[in-house]
């Protein structure tokens, strides 16, 4: 007889891109975003984090004050897209962490994402979020938050031997 206790597609996908937003180096908030093919094939991952080549070490991380981090992270949907490497993403789906901002948007609907499953909208009522609903709603992308039958997912990373 078979496992009964496995994760869904979904809760899979969302565990991958939660995994990737652990990689990221902004000290008050980690996103990870994961496209996936029609097929149910990983394409791409990615979190909010400096363009390669810049060094973590000579950029501020704050959100406020004269200087933020706002104008050089990228956003992990963005980063997903681009690290797609030109693979085509045309059909797929992406799964964040959280609901995209407008610029993510755009690169969502350009590269022929039909789908955003995201867990959080917590900035739901702001300027930013409303233009990307109104976005992708235009571009015919689908979206919908995800409501997980998991609360956890513990990776053991301890080997039997």
């Amino acid at each position: 007889m078979k496992r009964q206790d496995y994760i869904s597609w979904d809760e899979y996908f969302m565990g991958v891109a939660l995994l990737a937003a652990r990689r990221s180096k902004d000290p008050s908030t980690q996103v990870g975003a994961c496209i996936v093919s029609p097929e149910k094939i990983i394409i791409s991952t990615g979190y909010n984090g400096l363009p390669n080549g810049c060094s973590d070490d000579e950029y501020p991380w704050g959100r406020e004050g004269e200087e933020t981090k706002y104008p050089y992270v990228v956003h992990a949907e963005l980063n997903a897209n681009l690290n797609a490497g030109g693979r085509v993403l045309r059909g797929a789906t992406l799964y964040v962490a959280l609901f995209p901002c407008n610029e993510c948007a755009k690169a969502i609907i350009q590269s022929g994402i039909k789908e955003v499953i995201y867990l959080s909208d917590k900035y739901a009522a702001t300027d930013v979020v409303r233009a990307s609903k109104r976005m992708l709603d235009s571009g015919g992308v689908q979206y919908h938050q995800l409501k997980p039958t998991l609360t956890t997912l513990t990776l053991d990373y301890r080997v039997e031997e």
